[in-house]
């Protein structure tokens, strides 16, 4: 369930040993939709995009913008209280177009059928200011770790340069520079080796164990 205004890990995988992503035209096109589904109901603070799966850090909007947005919709025009149990639906739905919307375009290029992610994708709440640094570093982390580079900077499908770049993005990357006090901290604390974090079976293991990935 989703709940408004709380910080989410959210991450997905595709089913069996297929890819997400093929080439750079996929990433590109699922962050477009990305955009289209998810920017409305939710701020974006971090991501990563990787052949197989996908993290993303967010936090859901406000009750007041979630209901603007959702009443550009035909069948919620006369909607006058957002309830708890719709604005959870509502969110989950919007995560289920960007797949599907994905997936059929995807199907389409690749002359394929059937789904693409995995049935039920995961999103975790994350409770605690002080997670919120090193589960930046996880996702930003992760190409290394699967050893598509060897440098942070190397994967060109991550927040992690978007974030110190002053070209216009759709991230939050104000209340990133915030959370680690300045851009240079950001990136001394990025590349610091007491930020590697150790892996079992794609779960993050640190001294703070939050209920992740």
């Amino acid at each position: 369930m989703f709940l408004i205004e709380t910080f989410y890990h959210i991450y997905n995988r595709a089913n069996g040993d297929e890819n997400l992503f093929r080439n750079d035209k996929n990433y590109n096109f699922f962050l477009k939709r990305y955009a289209e589904f998810i920017y409305p109901v939710a701020e974006t603070f971090a991501y990563c995009l990787l052949p197989n799966h996908f993290h993303f850090l967010i936090k859901t909007r406000t009750t007041s913008e979630i209901k603007v947005y959702m009443k550009t919709f035909p069948k919620f025009e006369t909607l006058e209280k957002l309830t708890e149990e719709l604005s959870s639906k509502f969110l989950s739905k919007q995560f289920s177009n960007l797949f599907s919307a994905y997936t059929q375009s995807f199907n389409k290029v690749f002359n394929r059928n059937g789904s693409l992610f995995q049935k039920n994708f995961k999103h975790k709440a994350v409770g605690h200011n002080t997670y919120f640094a090193n589960l930046i570093h996880y996702i930003h982390g992760n190409p290394v770790h699967h050893g598509f580079c060897k440098r942070l900077e190397d994967w060109p499908h991550t927040s992690y340069e978007s974030i110190v770049s002053d070209k216009k993005t759709l991230l939050n990357k104000e209340q990133v520079v915030y959370w680690f006090g300045s851009k240079a901290e950001y990136i001394e604390s990025s590349k610091s080796s007491s930020n590697q974090f150790s892996f079992r079976n794609g779960i993050l293991s640190t001294n703070h164990a939050f209920s992740k990935v």
